[in-house]
């Protein structure tokens, strides 16, 4: 039977209560004092540090998109629905025969009395608005463009029964696939639709029980000797502990084949999407930086990936710029804290990440890379919640990121239609966009 007894009735009024009042403190936080693009680029504006007791909350609630609406593509080239009715899209990746491997993916359960309490209550409601708090699909679906014509018309489940999966690639005929705890090999024949058996395990990645960055992807060496797998990390500054981050705010290294592997680079708070630059080699990847010491700090950012580099996290950002939150200090490692390559604002939250090369989208869109940006949930204005290309040259940014898909937020009620994740450039050179407040996979093309 259920408790309807005073003592809960009251613990849960307390709760929602504290629970409103939190959002409508959080919502009268303090607003960007940068001017727009200032937080952008090689050399980005950063300002003092501004903590408060209740950090800005400015979330757009998800909805979906309205009959007959789409996002809005950079003028000469067209968008339409690659796939739709999915279950969380994520992460997408492109087989070599044409074929699409989209991860329907959302966050694990929190292991028992892992974020409890108010915060945790207060943290769930918040995802949910967003459009993140529904039970992960844990699968992997196959959409096929048989004809060619922009439109998946077939679609099937590759591989079901997965502990959220993210990150795929394609070695020979090893398909490996990272779910949030571990990296998966299964056999793989061009031209099939699903795969049958649970696969091998590689190796085991950093998961529960708290797991606070879940998402975990993966990117081949140009040679297919080595696999590369991003960890997020398990705190906002380590206030959970240092113990609970061994290994994690790191790109690992891995042997394919036997899965040995070692930490390739350190101090990445949230890396996800990563590409090789073709003229210099370089890996690179985008990072979600820390949240909570202001609306302008700290910029997410696009960096190349140095072996035994470390970029600062959780006792510094932007090279020496010191978290004063962080106890006990660590000197020794912020004067060796490498500074970021490329801010792409702060809070955007940069998921996706895909090389432009064999993108039908000319122009000023040739050399460089697209990046997915989930979009903020404590910043006043918002940012993020849109696709932006980054201009190289030389093999190093070049330019502002430049708008390539927009329009998710709509301006009629200030809620998200839809929110980018994964970009990847399919075999006919059109850029598919992962929606999964959307639930759908766009694709942007040069015009018809």
């Amino acid at each position: 039977m259920p408790d309807h007894s005073p003592a809960l009735f009251r613990t849960t009024l307390l709760a929602a209560m504290l629970g409103a009042a939190l959002l409508v403190l959080s919502a009268c936080g303090e607003s960007s004092r940068l001017p727009e693009g200032a937080g952008t680029g090689a050399q980005p504006s950063l300002p003092a540090p501004s903590q408060r007791l209740l950090p800005t909350v400015n979330i757009a609630e998800a909805k979906g998109w309205p009959a007959g609406r789409k996002p809005v593509p950079v003028a000469g080239t067209q968008v339409s629905a690659f796939a739709g009715d999915l279950q969380h899209p994520r992460w997408l990746y492109v087989l070599p025969n044409g074929d699409v491997l989209v991860a329907e993916s959302n966050a694990p359960p929190k292991g028992e009395g892992m974020e409890g309490g108010i915060k945790g209550w207060f943290a769930r409601r918040m995802m949910a608005k967003a459009g993140s708090g529904a039970p992960s699909a844990n699968r992997i679906t196959l959409l096929r463009d048989a004809d060619g014509d922009g439109l998946a018309e077939t679609r099937s489940i590759f591989i079901a029964d997965l502990n959220s999966p993210f990150g795929m690639v394609l070695v020979g005929s090893d398909l490996y696939v990272a779910t949030t705890d571990a990296v998966l090999r299964f056999g793989y024949a061009e031209g099939v639709t699903t795969l049958s058996g649970p696969g091998s395990k590689l190796l085991d990645l950093p998961g529960g029980p708290l797991n606070h960055h879940w998402t975990k992807n993966l990117i081949a060496s140009r040679d297919g000797r080595r696999l590369y797998a991003s960890v997020g990390s398990n705190s906002n500054v380590g206030e959970n502990g240092m113990d609970l981050e061994k290994d994690r705010a790191a790109i690992w290294e891995i042997d394919r084949t036997t899965g040995k592997h070692r930490v390739f680079a350190t101090g990445l708070r949230n890396p996800n999407g990563m590409a090789w630059e073709p003229s210099t080699g370089a890996l690179w990847t985008v990072v979600n930086e820390r949240d909570e010491i202001g609306n302008d700090l700290v910029p997410d950012y696009l960096t190349s990936v140095k072996d035994g580099g470390f970029y600062g996290w959780p006792y510094s950002y932007y090279g020496p710029h010191v978290d004063t939150r962080v106890d006990p200090p660590r000197p020794d490692l912020v004067a060796k804290a490498i500074k970021p390559d490329y801010a792409l604002g702060s809070h955007v939250a940069p998921l996706g990440l895909a090389l432009a090369e064999g993108s039908s989208i000319s122009g000023a869109f040739l050399n460089g890379m697209y990046v997915g940006l989930h979009g903020s949930w404590n910043r006043t204005p918002r940012s993020g919640y849109k696709v932006v290309f980054v201009p190289f040259a030389n093999g190093q940014p070049n330019g502002k990121p430049m708008d390539v898909l927009t329009g998710f937020i709509d301006d009629a009620d200030d809620k998200a239609m839809g929110r980018p994740v994964g970009v990847v450039v399919d075999r006919r050179g059109g850029l598919l966009v992962a929606d999964d407040v959307g639930n759908t996979v766009w694709r942007v093309s040069g015009s018809p």
